[in-house]
């Protein structure tokens, strides 16, 4: 095979990853019009589509299918053989593409932003706020961060938050006009303030859990969003009882007053944050000195309490 062939194959493969020529482009160092045309002479080359393209969206054709089930695991293995070949000392570079939920984004990789920045320079972050579940690997993604309960199989995982206990929580006003609700069955006289998944689209059961018993709960109301910027304010302005994480924005609404917890006593933990990432991928040299910053390992013994 000559280099300008493997170029054009390792392009298609990228494009397909990643759902996006933009975003293979810039995995390539490429501009779009040159990816464009690679993949033009690919086409060309070959004799067939290998690509659906629309303005907005590219998908492989069936052709296209077949081609990249069989020569993308051998174009991964050559770039893990060859990343094993560097060694793990090699210096951290490249572009860093994280999926990951928005309480982990501001609880974990925001405060951390600075440090890594300044400790990798060579490393772009190519940041994803989803709350959404999305599949890392057919979106090209080198890792995502989720709840443990909610990793994707065949990963490898790491642990990076102690577990998380879920709140109902509800403001004082709506508390004082409505009277709290003792056990989950109480609920249904309340109104709740639901969340929706943003990929399946569901809306979230609420799940209590007391000296083993396991009640699930699904609450009606008159708020349903699937962004914390609209469901916390709901329950700050009164408008019904909300069961989620306890994050920043609920601890600190607890703190001082302006949210109060009800049914504590039913309240679960559940897993807490992980970063994951393929477990037939070579651990990147960026990807390990982002775990390192996220477990503040690259601190030695001036670890901050989280």
């Amino acid at each position: 095979m000559r280099g300008s062939e493997f170029a054009e194959l390792k392009a298609f493969v990228a494009i397909v990853d990643r759902v996006s020529f933009a975003r293979a482009a810039d995995h390539l160092g490429l501009s779009r019009s040159a990816l464009s045309q690679i993949i033009r002479q690919l086409e060309s080359r070959l004799g067939v589509r290998l690509l659906n393209r629309t303005t907005r969206s590219v998908s492989p054709t069936e052709p296209g299918r077949r081609l990249h089930e069989r020569i993308a695991p051998m174009l991964r293995d050559m770039d893990e053989a060859v990343a094993q070949a560097v060694g793990a000392n090699a210096r951290a570079s490249g572009t860093l593409r994280i999926n990951t939920l928005s309480m982990a984004a501001k609880r974990v990789i925001a405060p951390r932003l600075g440090r890594f920045a300044k400790t990798h320079p060579d490393v772009v972050l190519d940041i994803v706020i989803d709350d959404g579940l999305s599949d890392i690997a057919s979106e090209g993604f080198d890792a995502g961060i989720r709840v443990g309960g909610r990793l994707q199989k065949d990963m490898v995982a790491v642990r990076l938050t102690p577990d998380i206990e879920l709140l109902a929580v509800a403001s004082p006003h709506y508390l004082a006009e409505h009277g709290e609700p003792k056990t989950p069955n109480d609920l249904h006289r309340h109104q709740c303030i639901n969340w929706r998944f943003p990929g399946s689209g569901k809306v979230a059961g609420w799940q209590f859990k007391k000296k083993g018993k396991l009640v699930e709960f699904f609450g009606e109301g008159r708020i349903i969003a699937n962004h914390q910027d609209i469901v916390v304010p709901a329950a700050l302005q009164g408008l019904g009882v909300f069961y989620a994480y306890n994050d920043d924005d609920i601890a600190e609404a607890l703190q001082d007053g302006r949210l109060k917890r009800v049914l504590a006593d039913w309240s679960p933990t559940v897993p807490g944050l992980y970063l994951y990432y393929s477990s037939r991928r070579y651990l990147l040299p960026a990807l390990r000195a982002f775990i390192d910053c996220l477990l503040d390992r690259d601190l030695g013994s001036n670890v901050p309490s989280k």
